[in-house]
C-alpha cells in the first residue's frame, strides 16, 4: 500500500461551493502525487457538483477507509474520488478518522456561520467544533499565504472583547503553538522568527498611544524570549506584515482577527490557508466562505483547497518523519 498520507476532506456545507471546490482540486495531478485523498460528505451532491465543473474523475462510494486502500490495489491508473458517504455526519467522522490514524490530516471545505446556529449548533465556526470534537480548549488561528503565516490571539469576537482577551498568558500561549507548528515547516534548520504586532497605533508610541504594549505585550515576549524562542516585538502593526512578507520573519503573531485577516487576504486572497494550532490533529482549511451565490456556476475557485491539501500533506509527512 502507499505510503502517501489519507487525507481527510470534508466537503462543508452541501449547499456551498465546498463540493466543487474540492473536486476541481482534485483534478490537479500534483494531490494524488502528494496523498491519497477520501472526500467526507454526500457522494449524491458531490457528484451532481461533478457535472456543475465537468470533472473527469469518477466518483465512488466507501464505506470505511480501509476500503480505499482494498480498491486502490485494484486500480487501473485513472484516479477515482472515493467519499465516505454520511450525510452531515461529515466533521465528526473526519475527526474520528484522524484521531484514530486512519486519516493523516483534516482537510475542511467551508461551512456556514448561520446555517450551523440555525441547525440548533451553537458553534462560533469549524475551529470550535474541531475543538469541542478533540475535547481541547485554547486551539489557535494561523493564516497561511504564501510565506507569510499569522497566528491570532482572538479571533470570532468583538474588538472591545478582542482587547480583552490580549494577555500576556494568551500571547505566550500563542507563541509556543506556532513555534511548534513553523517550525518543522523551515527550509533550513533555524529557530523560527516570530514578530508580534503591537496593538495599538505605532505599537503605542511609548504609551502615548495606549499602555497595552507596555503592559502586556512587552512583559510577554521578553518571558518568550527567556523560554528560548527568537520573539522580536512589539512591532507596529503597519509595518509588521510587510517585513515578514518580505522574508525577515518567518510568523508574525497578531492581536485580533481583522489586524491579521486583511494582511493575508491581501497576500494570497484566492489561496490563502486556515490552519487549527493546538488540536491533537492536524487539520487545514479553505480560507473562505461557502459563496452561495457562484453554486452551480462553475467558477468556484479551487486554489485554497488546492493548498490546503498541499500543507495538510507537507505537515503530515513532517510529523511522520518525526515520529
Amino acid at each position: 500500500m502507499s505510503a502517501k498520507p489519507i487525507l481527510a476532506i470534508t466537503m462543508g456545507d452541501p449547499a456551498g461551493i465546498g463540493p466543487e471546490v474540492a473536486l476541481k482540486a482534485l483534478e490537479h495531478p500534483e494531490v494524488w502525487e502528494i496523498c491519497r485523498p477520501v472526500v467526507i460528505g454526500d457522494a449524491r451532491r458531490l457528484a451532481e457538483a461533478a457535472q456543475v465543473v465537468h470533472s473527469r474523475l469518477p466518483v465512488r462510494g466507501v464505506r470505511s477507509v480501509s476500503e480505499l486502500g482494498e480498491q486502490e490495489s485494484a486500480l487501473d491508473s485513472q484516479n477515482r474520488v472515493y467519499v465516505l458517504d454520511l450525510a452531515y455526519e461529515y466533521i465528526e467522522q473526519a475527526v474520528r478518522l484522524a484521531l484514530s490514524g486512519e486519516a493523516a490530516a483534516v482537510v475542511t471545505g467551508p461551512l456556514n456561520k448561520e446555517a450551523l446556529h440555525a441547525a440548533g449548533l451553537k458553534f462560533a465556526g469549524h475551529t470550535e467544533i474541531l475543538a469541542d470534537l478533540c475535547g481541547v480548549k485554547g486551539t489557535v488561528m494561523m493564516l497561511v499565504a504564501g510565506a507569510l503565516r499569522v497566528s491570532h490571539v482572538s479571533t470570532h469576537v468583538s474588538l472591545r472583547q478582542a482587547i480583552e482577551r490580549v494577555t500576556v498568558e494568551r500571547i505566550l500561549h500563542v507563541v509556543r503553538l506556532t513555534h511548534a507548528a513553523v517550525a518543522p515547516l523551515r527550509v533550513v534548520p533555524a529557530e523560527p522568527r516570530i514578530a508580534v504586532a503591537g496593538i495599538n497605533p505605532h505599537a503605542g508610541e511609548s504609551g502615548l498611544f495606549g499602555s497595552e504594549e507596555q503592559e502586556i505585550i512587552v512583559p510577554a515576549v521578553v518571558q518568550a524570549r527567556a523560554e528560548g524562542f527568537d520573539v522580536r516585538g512589539p512591532i507596529p502593526p503597519d509595518t509588521v506584515f510587510y517585513r515578514a512578507g518580505q522574508g525577515e520573519f518567518d510568523a508574525v503573531i497578531a492581536m485580533y482577527h481583522d489586524q491579521g485577516h486583511i494582511p493575508v487576504k491581501l497576500a494570497g486572497f484566492a489561496d490563502g490557508v486556515n490552519v487549527t494550532l493546538g488540536l491533537p490533529i492536524i487539520r487545514t482549511s479553505v480560507d473562505h466562505g461557502t459563496a452561495f451565490d457562484i453554486v452551480g456556476t462553475g467558477r468556484a475557485d479551487e486554489r485554497s483547497m488546492l493548498a490546503a491539501l498541499r500543507l495538510a500533506a507537507q505537515m503530515a509527512s513532517q510529523r511522520n518523519a518525526n515520529g
